[in-house]
């Protein structure tokens, strides 16, 4: 092994930690647990828990303070400008001494992706107007230790600290998802994948799933149940007022903004997958489903295997994008292209920092199947091959 250090898995939008949704894992589902199978096959491994809704910002931040433990810090800045609390949770931390010298490989999937680019570029790029908005116009060095000593402005946002080894992207919408658009949106999608986890219960008074909306002023009155309380959020006005979310991160026009200023990072091996669950219409142009695509993805994947739009303030959606895998259109799914200058190229055997090695597409795979939330078909040997092709990284 050229490297060892620690797998980080990070879910997407919608996802949940271990011991919500009545122990359905986001990462292995009723059948596996890759967390739990890699560490006994001799890979540490970590799952992350992040906000299910939040915009990247925000779950960046809420993954650095969930591995190095220490309390969310959304910038002073960043919370002023969006009207919502600068802090939240406290986390004990999954890996502490996470530094320089003890790196991470993360694994993302879907949102994942985008959330775990915000959280690279920060730690190495960090963000002057959250230092300024806190020391003023050009601090110095001293200042700004100083600063980060007396608990007033978050190391992430800092900079110059490369602490990641590598970032895989599992069907991720670099590019967003047109299931963002029209009448259909991402909301329904998280509407129908939480209440499989309902279903499960008669009751719904348990805190079985947490939707991490606190620092919105989103949560769950002592006697609130869960379906008063979920009803409560979907009808927020949060979802449609402002940008700092995961609908608008998830649009194409979000990510096209997103993607404008995060960029791939010199020392980092960024690594992508694409999915797809589609195929062409005998009678059209458009993209239907294939057989055994879950049921709740199919409205999902023929109102995305149809859908253009060609309005000039917008991006350009043509039948390029129509392939897709039930959530995320395929097009999307090997690095970010609109608004970004990141170099994408296909992965022919000789991995490279600071670019895109697009692994390739998995077939006939959706995109709850690739984390066995859909498939019976068990994925942990495929993780753990993978997680190998990462520790022969030179370190």
């Amino acid at each position: 092994m050229a490297n060892s250090y620690p797998v980080i898995f990070v879910h997407g939008f919608g996802g949940w930690g271990r011991g919500e949704l009545f122990n359905v894992l986001y990462w292995g589902g009723t059948q596996e647990d890759y967390e739990k199978y890699l560490n006994q096959s001799g890979f540490e491994s970590y799952t992350a828990t992040v906000s299910p809704f939040s915009s990247n910002w925000d779950r960046a931040c809420e993954l650095y303070a969930y591995i190095k433990g220490t309390r969310v810090d959304y910038g002073k800045a960043h919370s002023s400008k969006y009207g919502h609390d600068r802090y939240g949770m406290k986390f004990r931390g999954v890996y502490k001494k996470w530094s320089p010298i003890n790196k991470i490989h993360l694994i993302s999937h879907s949102m994942g992706g985008q959330t775990v680019r915000v959280l690279s570029h920060l730690l190495k790029q960090g963000s002057l107007e959250e230092i300024e908005s806190v020391l003023g116009k050009n601090p110095s060095k001293v200042q700004i230790n100083k600063a980060v000593h007396e608990g007033l402005l978050s190391p992430l946002f800092v900079g110059s600290t490369s602490s990641i080894h590598s970032i895989t992207t599992i069907a991720s919408p670099h590019d967003g998802t047109t299931l963002t658009q029209g009448v259909l949106g991402v909301i329904p999608y998280a509407q129908k994948l939480v209440a499989l986890g309902a279903a499960q219960s008669s009751l719904h008074k348990s805190n079985f799933y947490d939707f991490k909306l606190d620092h919105w002023g989103l949560y769950k009155g002592s006697s609130e149940n869960f379906i008063d309380f979920a009803k409560r959020v979907w009808e927020s006005p949060l979802w449609n007022k402002t940008k700092d979310i995961s609908a608008w991160d998830l649009s194409p026009q979000g990510a096209m903004e997103l993607n404008s200023w995060v960029k791939a990072q010199d020392e980092v091996y960024y690594f992508s997958w694409s999915t797809e669950k589609t195929k062409a219409s005998l009678l059209s142009k458009k993209q239907i489903p294939k057989k055994d695509l879950h049921p709740i993805l199919i409205p999902f994947a023929l109102f995305m295997g149809s859908f253009t739009d060609n309005d000039k303030n917008k991006v350009s959606i043509n039948r390029n994008w129509f392939q897709n895998d039930g959530v995320v259109n395929t097009i999307s799914m090997n690095g970010p292209k609109l608004g970004s200058k990141d170099i994408i190229k296909n992965f022919i055997g000789s991995p490279q920092r600071g670019i895109w090695n697009h692994m390739g597409l998995l077939k006939d795979t959706d995109h709850m199947d690739i984390i066995s939330l859909s498939s019976k078909e068990k994925k942990s040997y495929w993780y753990k091959k993978y997680v190998e092709f990462l520790y022969s990284l030179d370190s």
